[in-house]
């Protein structure tokens, strides 16, 4: 169990017993539950870790939401893996209403229902501190329909539980729901805990607040005007409020950079990665599931293609044997990590392959595959020959030419523990945490907000802001002016695999744009704007028939 959730533990039992004398007998039964924070967090936490279920924000949210943008594509091998497309079609834009990876808004309808279950539960209006008590609550709430509202546009306003004789909600005009949101956010601020440490961790505190609202400004442009209209120069006049949610945040003094990026995303990270505003714990000891953490795309890559040695009682990591993996990098992704000395540049499997050793550094001992006269070096490509488009087949992968096509990523890897339960119990449950609002991706917003007009603050200009981000990783400094292509490839090496590349090209309209083979295999993807919005799932679509499918659909 990692150390930072045992101290959560005891820092709540102690001040709940408030004495040495842990064996007391419970004498009391309560009607209703205590008004406080103690009492209150298994509650609370029913609603912050409502994304550790399998339902959402796992396999089937990474599929739809990562798999979208410009940073992987599935594979298949002569069939194999094509599990009906659900990776491949996202990959191509295929959206379908009936696909298997779709349906997240039914879940995030769920957890923004379970919110709400919570706060009428604790709803007293005879005590002067209720608004700060729920606060954390109005917060994730307003998250949840935030991604709602970025994934399917118009989205169900749902700040209360719906009463006998009540009628469903609709879906609110998109517009409207960002006002909301933002509403939500401004007033719960002012009662959220201000502290960022091992007993904030996890919950939602004032900066993940401030985070998701620095997100909503930097997006404005997006959720207040047709969605199929809106280019990188789209208006947006919420930039320099979006520029002083970043200033507060910075002048916190409670996050940095750091130095050494691969770091954050090891198996024992934790809340002392102060780039973290707001992450998602995971530890299967504890949590006994990890679906995000288990799902997540790199995962699938350790295990199928990243593979344990061990080799005189040491251990380290190499591709493994079989199969390939069902998920490789599109080259535009791996042609970003091409800065000299970037650290990040270690994470990217291309080209000839060199063991990882036991603390997931590059060695210099090449890989090879078979033996005698039949040894090779194991050489991933960037560019992959397809020996299906459509399915994105590479060929049967009893060839090892087949299994080397593609680049891969090591960003989030396992400990020898959760490799072997993955690898041999196929749960793959991981420690890692996963980041979901950064400090860096504070420092690119403002950046970001600068190049499209915003008011400078604080002596930052686009280029200082990109190199304390890119100090991290012992990247070189960029000079000169800074341009939104700049910024665009930052964020793709600096926010890899962190769920915001679709949102990143959406808002400045790219997402329509040539990569990977998506293009070849689906030239609608080049002009048909609806795929900017997923369709509602026809599971979702039957239980609400008042709603209309989205445009395109």
């Amino acid at each position: 169990m990692k150390s930072y959730i045992k101290a959560l533990m005891m820092s709540g039992l102690l001040a709940a017993t408030a004495c040495t004398d842990l064996d007391v007998p419970i004498t009391v039964d309560l009607e209703q539950f205590p008004d406080s924070e103690i009492a209150s967090y298994a509650e609370f936490s029913k609603c912050y870790y409502y994304i550790r279920n399998e339902g959402w924000l796992g396999r089937n949210y990474w599929e739809t939401v990562f798999m979208s943008g410009d940073e992987a594509q599935g594979v298949s091998f002569a069939g194999n893996y094509f599990d009906s497309g659900r990776r491949i079609y996202y990959a191509q834009h295929r959206f379908r209403p009936d696909h298997t990876s779709g349906g997240q808004e039914g879940d995030l309808m769920s957890g923004m229902t379970q919110c709400n279950i919570v706060m009428k539960q604790f709803d007293d209006p005879s005590n002067p501190g209720k608004a700060a008590h729920l606060a954390p609550l109005r917060a994730i709430r307003a998250w949840y329909m935030f991604l709602f509202m970025d994934l399917y546009g118009d989205a169900p306003i749902q700040d209360h539980v719906i009463q006998d004789g009540e009628d469903d909600f609709q879906r609110s005009p998109r517009a409207e729901v960002a006002k909301f949101i933002e509403q939500e956010l401004i007033e719960a601020i002012p009662d959220l805990n201000e502290a960022s440490d091992q007993y904030t961790y996890g919950t939602p505190n004032k900066w993940m607040a401030m985070a998701l609202l620095a997100k909503l400004y930097l997006n404005w442009g997006v959720y207040t005007n047709d969605i199929t209209t809106v280019e990188a120069n789209t208006p947006n006049p919420k930039l320099n409020d979006c520029v002083r949610i970043c200033d507060e945040i910075i002048n916190s003094g409670l996050f940095e950079v750091g130095v050494g990026y691969r770091k954050k995303f090891f198996p024992d990270n934790g809340p002392e990665i102060k780039d973290f505003i707001y992450a998602i714990p995971f530890d299967p000891l504890k949590y006994g599931n990890g679906y995000w953490g288990g799902w997540q795309p790199n995962r699938d890559w350790d295990f199928r293609s990243i593979g344990l040695f061990n080799e005189g009682g040491t251990w380290g990591w190499k591709p493994g044997e079989t199969p390939s993996g069902t998920y490789t990098m599109t080259p535009e992704a791996v042609d970003r990590f091409c800065l000299e000395g970037d650290e990040r540049n270690d994470m990217v499997a291309v080209g000839q392959l060199y063991m990882f050793d036991s603390n997931y550094n590059k060695t210099d001992i090449a890989i090879t595959t078979g033996s005698g006269f039949s040894k090779k070096k194991v050489v991933y490509t960037k560019e992959i020959d397809w020996a299906n488009i459509d399915e994105y087949d590479v060929g049967p992968e009893s060839s090892t030419t087949n299994l080397m096509k593609g680049a891969r990523l090591f960003k989030y890897p396992p400990t020898e523990e959760d490799y072997l339960l993955g690898k041999w119990d196929k749960k793959g449950l991981q420690h890692n945490d996963f980041p979901v609002f950064r400090y860096a991706d504070v420092l690119l917003t403002k950046a970001e907000c600068l190049i499209k007009g915003a008011t400078a603050t604080l002596g930052h200009t686009p280029a200082s802001l990109i190199n304390e981000v890119r100090d991290c990783a012992h990247a070189p400094h960029i000079s000169g002016t800074v341009t939104l292509k700049d910024l665009m490839d930052e964020r793709g090496r600096e926010l890899i695999m962190e769920m915001w590349r679709r949102n990143d090209l959406i808002r400045n309209g790219m997402f329509e744009d040539d990569w990977g083979y998506k293009h070849v295999a689906n030239p609608e993807a080049k002009t048909n704007k609806n795929l900017r919005l997923f369709p509602i799932s026809n599971g979702t679509m039957g239980t609400h028939t008042h709603w209309s499918q989205n445009p395109g659909y």
